[in-house]
């Protein structure tokens, strides 16, 4: 039996990148399939996929659907997500409250969250599984309220013109037809409201993630827990039409760290999906992405960071009850109804100057006594005598361009796509999400809802895609 020689002077960091080589001269000598007993290798990501997906939460599933849904032929396309928290116990989808809406000021969202819900609402369609018991999403269609005073009633009045453009069923209210349909509200400041006929509520995340996940297995898509540490690529310099120089790269092979282990697997691979959420910025670091000269399109980075939010459950048995739409108020603040027992859940985003700190997921409840409940109560004078059952924190993958999201290649590292920045609403979109991903990636181009605003040379030319309705 052969020997393996090992050297004394081996740095730590060199004998982590060793150790894939090792094993595998180790198993080149063994008789037969005795490498099993030795060493199991089930946990370990394939040494080849065509495309790796950087994230497993639903925007990185929903792009692993679409691959696969739309490959030529069952079979053709091998697609890795890797993702380092299995247990999805930080994860922004299953921590979010489940929204969505067609209440945007931008075509492009409203068209995103048009097809997301129609996903949605025939759920069974796309993801059922042989022989697997149907998907439940419990799907709430009760409509978001939006609550507009004085200073942002034209502004309203504009979203909700470009919404019934584009398809969507809502409508104007006035603080007299506000009172008569929800009784329970004070309108005290508000001018206008608008309100979703239809398509527009909550579901279940956890479901989603969970169905989405078990169709993608299905379909033949691998898994691996681990994380990924480093992008091995090749450059080649050219020469723009304004006569700019530039290094065009391409990702050959992404190094995975597997969890509580100093070992590194390469994955050798055509296409990487970076669809990281909070964290997809340090992703694009990884790659070079920002790494140039400031203000050349070498040094513009992907400007997505994590960003905390808090949620809170209360009980209130002289609640609003069971008709209670998602609520938005004038003040940001937000709520709606959880499960039938007279519990409602909601919360409020901090201003730049509240940013919690992003380091954990701690929640401040001191912020909910002081920030939340004075504007619940003035709205919702029930709410006065609430009673905060529970609360948890979770990431917004949030875009500090333009809070909207990052679809589609990178210009320079020409095989890196992105599926990130929706700054709060990544859930809501995430099945239109992947499918554009998807396309662009097997096509070269969108094909059903042209995206092009949302590509990241937008960061670069400084041409801002602002959306008005962020909550």
């Amino acid at each position: 039996m052969k020997c393996v020689a090992f050297s004394p002077q081996l740095h730590p960091t060199d004998w982590d990148g060793k150790v894939s080589d090792i094993k595998k001269k180790i198993q080149s000598v063994l008789p037969g399939g005795a490498w099993n007993p030795l060493y199991d290798t089930s946990h370990l990501p394939p040494e080849h996929s065509d495309v790796v997906i950087v994230g497993g939460g639903v925007l990185g599933l929903s792009v692993a659907y679409w691959l696969k849904r739309l490959e030529k032929r069952r079979g053709a396309i091998q697609v890795l997500v890797v993702d380092r928290d299995y247990t999805y116990s930080q994860a922004s989808t299953v921590l979010s409250v489940g929204g969505i809406r067609q209440q945007f000021s931008l075509p492009e969202n409203i068209q995103l969250s048009l097809f997301s819900v129609d996903f949605l609402r025939n759920i069974n369609e796309y993801l059922a599984v042989v022989d697997d018991p149907p998907l439940d999403l419990q799907f709430n269609p009760l409509g978001y309220l939006l609550l507009a005073s004085e200073k942002g009633a034209a502004i309203m009045e504009n979203n909700v013109k470009v919404q019934r453009q584009e398809g969507a069923k809502v409508c104007l209210m006035s603080p007299e037809q506000l009172r008569n349909k929800f009784p329970w509200i004070n309108t005290e400041g508000v001018a206008l409201a608008s309100y979703g006929l239809e398509n527009e509520g909550w579901f279940d995340p956890w479901c989603l993630l969970q169905g989405l996940r078990r169709k993608v297995q299905s379909m033949g898509v691998r898994f691996c827990h681990g994380e990924v540490t480093r992008f091995i690529s090749s450059s080649d310099r050219m020469e723009t039409a304004s006569g700019e120089e530039v290094t065009l790269k391409r990702i050959h092979e992404v190094h995975v760290k597997m969890d509580r282990s100093l070992e590194y697997q390469p994955v050798e691979c055509a296409i990487v999906i970076n669809a990281a959420g909070a964290w997809s910025g340090q992703i694009a670091e990884l790659a070079g992405i920002g790494k140039g000269p400031p203000g050349t399109l070498q040094g513009t980075k992907l400007p997505v960071e994590p960003r905390k939010r808090y949620v809170y459950l209360w009980h209130c048995p002289q609640g609003p009850g069971l008709e209670t739409p998602f609520v938005t108020d004038t003040s940001g603040t937000y709520f709606r109804r959880e499960g039938l027992g007279n519990n409602y859940l909601g919360g409020c985003s901090p201003t730049e100057e509240e940013e919690p700190d992003p380091g954990n997921l701690e929640v401040d409840h001191d912020f909910f006594q002081d920030k939340v409940w004075p504007h619940l109560a003035q709205r919702v004078p029930a709410f006065e005598s609430l009673k905060v059952r529970s609360a948890w924190a979770g990431y917004y993958d949030y875009n500090t361009f333009d809070q909207n999201g990052v679809v589609g290649p990178h210009p320079l590292v020409v095989n890196m796509y992105f599926a990130t920045g929706f700054s709060g609403h990544g859930l809501q979109q995430a099945p239109a999400v992947g499918r554009a991903v998807a396309e662009m990636v097997l096509e070269g181009h969108f094909q059903t809802i042209n995206l092009n605003p949302f590509l990241f040379s937008r960061f670069y030319l400084g041409e801002k895609v602002e959306e008005r309705n962020i909550i």
